[in-house]
C-alpha cells in the first residue's frame, strides 16, 4: 500500500487499485465537510502554498477551497511574472524557499515535468496541479469519483465500461491521466474520437492496449457515442504553435441535444474537465444539454474540491481524524 503522509503527488503512475480506492473513500467522507453540513478544521494552522504558473480557476480556487475547508491557511501566488522566477530564479531554489514557509504545497507550471523537478527541492509535499501537456492526477482522481458515482445509479462499477474520449486528445493531459488510471481496471473499452493530428499518443495508446483492454480510433461521432460516459475536451489552443492552427479544429465535435438523442444511450454521462467553450465557432457542449440530467460537468467539478481535500488530509496524514475536529455550521447555507 502506498505511504501517502509526506508524500509528493506528482503522476498517476503512484497509483495501484487499493491507493486509488483509499483516495475515494476518503473523498465521499469528504461530502458533508463540502456540503456545508458540517465544518472541520482538522489542519487548523497548517498553510497551503498555492503555486499557478498558468493560467487556472476552477483547479486553483478548488484546491484553496479544499484547504480552508479543512481549516487551513492559503497562500497564493499566481503567473511567473510575479515570482522570482522571472528574475532566473530556478524550480529548485524556489522550492526550497516556499517549502519553509508551507506545509504543503500546489503547483501548475506550463513546461512539462516541471513539478517534479521543483518537488526535488521541496521540504514538504507537492501536489502536481497540472504541468504542460504531460500530467493532470489531481483532475483524473476526481474524473474516476466522478464516473463511479455516477455510474452508481446504474448499479455498475469501474469495471467493465464503454467510455468515449473525444476532443483535442493529443495536448489534453487530462485524458492522459484518466487513460492511466482506468488501465488498471479489468474490461474496458475506450473509443477515442479525435482528428488524426489530435488523436491520443501511442504512448497512452499502448498503456491501454497492454492492460488488455479494448482501444477503437475514430475521427467521427456517427457510430460511436453509445457508451457510459462521454469525456469531452476543448481544443488546448494554448498548445498550438499558433491560433490559427487550433482554429482548423475547433468546432469539430460539438455535442447538443439533436447529436445526444441520436447517438448516445438513455442514461450516457457526459463529462468534461471545463471550462467548456461556448462560443458559437467552438460549442463544444451545447446549452441546450443544461437541463439534462446526465449532464455531470458541474458535479465533475465540485468533485474536485473532495479529492483534493482527501489528497491534502493523506499527505498531511490526518485522514483518520476528521471527525475529532467537526463543528456544527452556523451560517444560512442553502446547500
Amino acid at each position: 500500500m502506498m505511504t501517502f503522509q509526506g508524500s509528493h503527488i506528482l503522476s498517476v503512475s503512484q497509483f495501484d487499485r487499493e491507493a486509488i480506492a483509499k483516495i475515494l473513500q476518503i473523498s465521499a467522507s469528504m461530502a458533508p465537510y463540502a456540503a456545508r453540513q458540517k465544518r472541520c478544521h482538522v489542519l487548523d494552522g497548517a498553510i497551503l502554498s498555492n503555486l499557478f504558473f498558468e493560467p487556472s480557476t476552477r483547479t486553483r480556487v478548488s484546491f484553496g477551497t479544499a484547504f480552508n475547508l479543512l481549516g487551513g491557511f492559503v497562500r497564493e501566488t499566481v503567473g511567473v511574472e510575479n515570482s522570482s522566477l522571472s528574475k532566473g530564479e530556478s524550480l529548485y531554489d524556489t522550492a526550497q524557499v516556499i517549502s519553509g514557509y508551507s506545509d504543503v504545497i500546489a503547483m501548475r507550471h506550463p513546461k512539462m515535468h516541471s513539478v517534479a523537478e521543483f518537488a526535488q527541492g521541496s521540504n514538504v509535499p507537492v501536489i502536481n496541479g497540472g504541468d504542460g501537456a504531460n500530467e493532470h492526477p489531481t483532475q483524473a482522481l476526481l474524473d474516476l469519483f466522478t464516473i463511479q458515482s455516477e455510474m452508481m445509479h446504474f448499479g455498475k462499477g469501474l469495471d467493465g465500461l464503454n467510455i468515449v474520449l473525444m476532443g483535442d486528445l493529443k495536448h489534453g493531459r487530462t485524458v492522459h491521466s484518466l487513460s492511466r488510471l482506468l488501465s488498471l481496471y479489468n474490461d474496458i473499452t475506450i473509443t477515442m474520437v479525435a482528428p488524426d493530428a489530435l488523436q491520443m499518443p501511442d504512448s497512452v495508446i499502448s498503456i491501454l492496449t497492454d492492460a488488455g483492454h479494448k482501444v477503437i480510433l475514430s475521427d467521427k461521432m456517427a457510430g460511436n457515442l453509445a457508451c457510459d460516459v462521454i469525456y469531452q475536451t476543448r481544443i488546448q489552443q494554448e498548445r498550438f504553435a499558433s491560433k490559427d492552427e487550433a482554429e482548423l479544429y475547433r468546432g469539430h465535435f460539438s455535442l447538443n441535444r439533436e447529436v445526444y438523442q441520436k447517438y448516445c444511450r438513455e442514461n450516457t454521462v457526459i463529462m468534461h474537465p471545463l471550462p467548456r467553450d461556448s462560443r458559437p465557432e467552438a460549442n463544444e457542449l451545447d446549452t441546450d444539454l443544461n437541463d439534462l440530467q446526465n449532464l455531470a460537468i458541474f458535479r465533475q467539478a465540485q468533485n474536485g474540491v473532495l479529492v483534493r481535500m482527501a489528497l491534502f488530509a493523506l499527505t498531511l496524514g490526518v485522514e483518520e481524524q476528521l471527525t475529532q475536529y467537526e463543528k456544527s455550521v452556523n451560517w444560512y447555507t442553502n446547500k
